[in-house]
């Protein structure tokens, strides 16, 4: 009979447990914080880096414990400068994350999921079976990687995360939450809670639940549309999450954080871009205290949705500027390489 022996992933271990391993080995348990912050704080990816532990403590741990480190396996640099990424997990899975520079701002959008389990109509990934969830390291591991391309391309430090890549961030809940204190933590990376976006399809009793948290972050809404037989055509999850579901949740979320959410609304052309889907977007937004964020339509193989014209969108943005509306405009970034909003999808091209 074979022996398998397989190693623990030590980044599953919180510093309690690893004061534990210590002591049990003979080790002052100070050592523990030491290992927690190669881990966390310097981001190490190997034990032998760890120079202030003895060699004996090194080749213990490289004996009991392993770094599932995530790997860089591709790279695409768009021509407006956005850096696509595709990220190679333990077991062989790909994510792909994306380094998205704008004035004054370098922003990293990074996935939380292998795939996706909901069936957005307008997503890349939402045709995609998910396989599984990611791990806090694996998130934080593509923060990690994201914020080096942006030091070493374009010199800036990175100053926004947004949890928009594939998959849906509130379906891998404690992971999303675990990742954000690694990235937070003054023991881990330190970034600014304010600079981190969460955005979500909809999961009302999970938006209730990270407003519980009291992270300090950011929350965005895939909205599309506020009229629930729409939104129910292009985005099934809102079958068990209605907008009256939604509006109660994102209420509640504003009145403990005290944060606006953003709503995201993609128009898309003869789908929900008539002036009565603005005037229903109008009367969802005087109920929750949000701005909004107008997306165009970016192209994917498996859905024929076309991106609004630029009249359509004028008079749809008018409408609701002259409401009071906060809206934004965005324009798509990486939409060359199919690294825009919704495109993401697994295609490993080599470096």
């Amino acid at each position: 009979m074979t022996e398998i022996l397989t190693k623990a992933d030590i980044r599953k271990l919180s510093l309690e447990k690893l004061k534990e391993v210590f002591v049990q080995h003979g080790e002052q348990a100070f050592r523990a914080k030491q290992l927690y912050e190669w881990l966390w704080k310097k981001s190490a990816t190997s034990f032998e880096e760890m120079t202030n532990l003895s060699v004996k403590t090194r080749a213990f741990l490289e004996e009991k414990f392993v770094i599932n480190a995530v790997q860089l396996s591709s790279k695409q640099i768009s021509n407006d400068r956005t850096i696509k990424s595709g990220f190679r997990l333990f077991d062989k899975n790909l994510v792909e994350g994306v380094l998205i520079p704008t004035e004054g701002r370098m922003t990293a959008c990074v996935s939380s999921q292998v795939g996706c389990s909901l069936t957005c109509k307008f997503c890349a990934t939402g045709y995609m079976d998910r396989k599984r969830n990611l791990d806090a390291a694996e998130i934080y591991d593509q923060v990690v990687l994201i914020k080096k391309q942006a030091e070493e391309h374009y010199q800036i430090p990175l100053s926004n995360i947004v949890y928009m890549g594939m998959g849906e961030p509130l379906l891998n809940y404690a992971n999303v939450v675990d990742s954000i204190k690694y990235i937070t933590s003054p023991e881990g990376l330190g970034m600014s809670p304010k600079r981190i976006t969460v955005s979500t399809a909809g999961i009302a009793k999970m938006i209730k639940k990270l407003a519980d948290e009291d992270l300090g972050v950011n929350l965005a809404l895939s909205l599309h549309a506020a009229n629930d037989v729409k939104r129910d055509s292009i985005m099934p999850i809102n079958e068990t999450n209605t907008l009256e579901a939604l509006k109660e949740a994102l209420i509640y979320w504003y009145e403990k954080t005290g944060i606006r959410v953003t709503f995201e609304y993609i128009l898309l052309y003869n789908v929900n871009d008539t002036l009565q889907d603005a005037r229903e977007l109008y009367e969802f937004w005087k109920a929750v205290k949000s701005k909004i964020n107008i997306i165009e339509f970016n192209p994917i193989s498996e859905a024929d949705y076309k991106n609004t014209d630029a009249d359509t969108l004028a008079k749809f943005s008018n409408f609701l500027e002259q409401k009071g509306v906060i809206v934004n405009v965005r324009r798509s970034r990486g939409k060359d390489i199919d690294a825009a909003c919704g495109q993401l999808a697994i295609k490993d091209v080599q470096q």
